[in-house]
């Protein structure tokens, strides 16, 4: 099952083995992102924060001392979502009022990446506060699909989606808590990884209201939110994802015909538009062809409807940091704890589930790119199969890995027509708790079987 690519630029590791081999300098791999980013983004606007000087300067000071150490990202050229602080940096998250904020340190991702040889080329677009499945804000403007230039890119992370979807970069770091790493990639028709929660460390990633009171240091990680690569490979995921955990991950060496899955393609509340429920149903198919095992129906899944609720309380408490909400009310002390009641039953239903499973599919949001529209997507409605829904209701496909913690790998699978257009689409593949690399390897044999 083809799926469209709109470039043949080599990935992360590709890249880095080229310089290793010496086909190429990193003032080369660096010069060569930069110009192709000049060449695409005048469409796009992928790029919100160019850092091209000191990319060349950085680039130059690799050349002249070489590799040091284990750096598998040596030389390679790369950028970082806009929330990230990068010391030097501005970090507004789209507001006009926050643009005086220069981050005084690389965050805790941002140092890893670098400390394993990743040049940082500049940060990408982003919608005001992360809170939208597009990405415009009145700083840094809109930015577009490069599949079609009419319809968004995804959110929060689309402007990374974009950019390695265009060619511009090989890889990327976002951010997701409700669907903001995963949608993108479905969006652009690229590899995406939300980790498990805590397993990267988000330090360096807090709104620039906090982060510019010299006094605030973040000490934990927001409930529900992770930071994630995107790439154009799940080589690469994997890498980027070992470079940035903070405790060792193990691999999988069980074959994908051994194993068991779950197919998820219905959610209570949450319908699926054809032009992802057809893609989705035929790789699928294709799947149980090959001779993998894929149930579609469990007795073992949770109460998706209560998960639903709750996942939602969670995320408004957690994104407002408890601000009231529009009604006015303010969630106590006991919302807060029994929230996470719910959330540890349902952690522990999931367990139970991956007793039986090793993966669970499903899709990663009800529709392909929507176009653009100025007003935000949670506060408006979304098409599904000619009827328009809430479009808070598609955060269930979001959710249903979020809540409970779990890592879900998003994999192109193929393209289905939204709306009058052809788009990609993508598939999560769903995994137990810290088994990030099982979940990657599970979607690169799909994504073997599904393109050969």
């Amino acid at each position: 099952m083809a799926y469209p690519k709109l470039t043949d630029k080599p990935g992360a590791l590709e890249t880095a083995a080229s310089i290793a081999r010496g086909d190429m300098s990193v003032s080369e791999a660096v010069d060569a992102a930069i110009t192709r980013i000049e060449h695409l983004d005048a469409d796009i606007d992928a790029l919100a924060v160019p850092d091209f000087e000191r990319a060349h300067d950085a680039a130059k000071a690799l050349d002249a001392k070489g590799r040091s150490g284990d750096q598998p990202l040596f030389g390679v050229p790369m950028t970082v979502k806009e929330s990230f602080d990068v010391e030097g940096l501005q970090s507004c998250w789209g507001h006009k009022r926050l643009t005086d904020y220069i981050a005084p340190r690389d965050s805790e991702v941002v140092r890893r990446l670098k400390a394993a040889g990743a040049v940082i080329v500049g940060k990408t677009n982003i919608p005001t506060d992360l809170t939208d499945w597009q990405s415009f804000n009145p700083v840094y403007g809109r930015t577009c699909n490069p599949h079609d230039t009419s319809r968004s890119p995804g959110g929060s992370s689309g402007g990374a989606a974009a950019a390695v979807a265009s060619g511009m970069v090989p890889c990327e770091f976002g951010s997701d808590i409700g669907g903001s790493v995963r949608v993108p990639a479905h969006f652009c028709g690229v590899w995406g990884h939300k980790p498990s929660w805590g397993l990267v460390l988000m330090r360096g990633h807090v709104h620039p209201m906090m982060s510019r009171n010299k006094d605030f240091i973040a000490a934990h990680d927001t409930a529900l939110g992770v930071a994630g690569p995107l790439a154009r490979s799940g080589e690469d995921l994997a890498q980027l994802l070992e470079i940035t955990a903070q405790r060792p991950l193990s691999r999988s060496d069980k074959p994908l015909k051994e194993c068991r899955l779950l197919a998820i393609t219905e959610y209570p509340g949450a319908p699926v538009d054809a032009s992802v429920a057809e893609p989705v149903d035929a790789a699928i198919e294709t799947l149980i062809k090959a001779g993998v095992r894929v149930d579609r129906v469990s007795d073992l899944v949770p109460d998706l409807e209560a998960q639903q609720s709750s996942y939602m309380l969670m995320l408004n408490i957690a994104m407002s940091r408890g601000a009231p909400s529009k009604s006015g009310k303010r969630a106590s002390a006991t919302d807060w704890f029994n929230l996470l009641d719910a959330q540890a039953v349902n952690i522990a239903q999931w367990a139970h589930l991956f007793e039986s499973y090793d993966f669970v599919l499903a899709p990663p949001a009800p529709i392909l790119a929507m176009p653009h529209d100025e007003t935000r997507v949670f506060e408006s409605t979304i098409s599904v199969n000619g009827v328009e829904i809430p479009g808070a209701q598609g955060l269930a496909w979001a959710g249903i890995a979020t809540f409970p913690n779990l890592p879900s790998t998003v994999l192109p699978i193929g393209s289905g027509q939204y709306e009058g257009a052809s788009l990609p689409c993508g598939m999560q593949v769903i995994g137990p708790f810290m088994a990030d690399l099982a979940c990657i390897e599970a979607a690169r044999a799909i994504g073997n079987i599904l393109h050969g």
